[in-house]
């Protein structure tokens, strides 16, 4: 099982955002962290994921059914913002029946990487 730096939980109209935060240095490990948490969190909605890595350079940002520009977007943003490297953040989120928009997704997915890089 992948080990997590550092987990989140924020709560936004009924809907559980989940924040999980992987220092790693490839993709493999990546996908190994992605894969684990499809199978903890069967249930969840999406698993949306943005990371960066230093060598080689590379960044992805994936929203993982959520409206385009969401929710992989607003991670990979802050990841920049803070000037993080060599990690990876996931986000589940668990649809609580309330629509958010586009604005209150990119909110709580932009908090939730706030928080979950401190």
């Amino acid at each position: 099982m992948v080990e997590f730096a550092r987990q989140v939980e924020i709560e936004e109209k009924k809907s559980k955002f989940l924040g999980y935060l992987l220092q790693c240095k490839d993709v493999r490990e990546v996908s190994d962290a992605l894969a684990g948490l499809r199978a903890m969190h069967k249930k969840a909605t999406h698993i949306c994921y943005a990371y960066s890595l230093k060598s080689p350079f590379l960044e992805k940002a994936v929203d993982d059914g959520e409206p385009g520009g969401t929710a992989g977007r607003p991670i990979l943003s802050v990841i920049q913002k803070k000037g993080a490297s060599d990690v990876c953040v996931f986000v589940v989120r668990y649809f609580g029946g309330i629509k958010l928009g586009a604005g209150g997704l990119v909110r709580a997915y932009t908090k939730v990487t706030s928080q979950v890089l401190g």
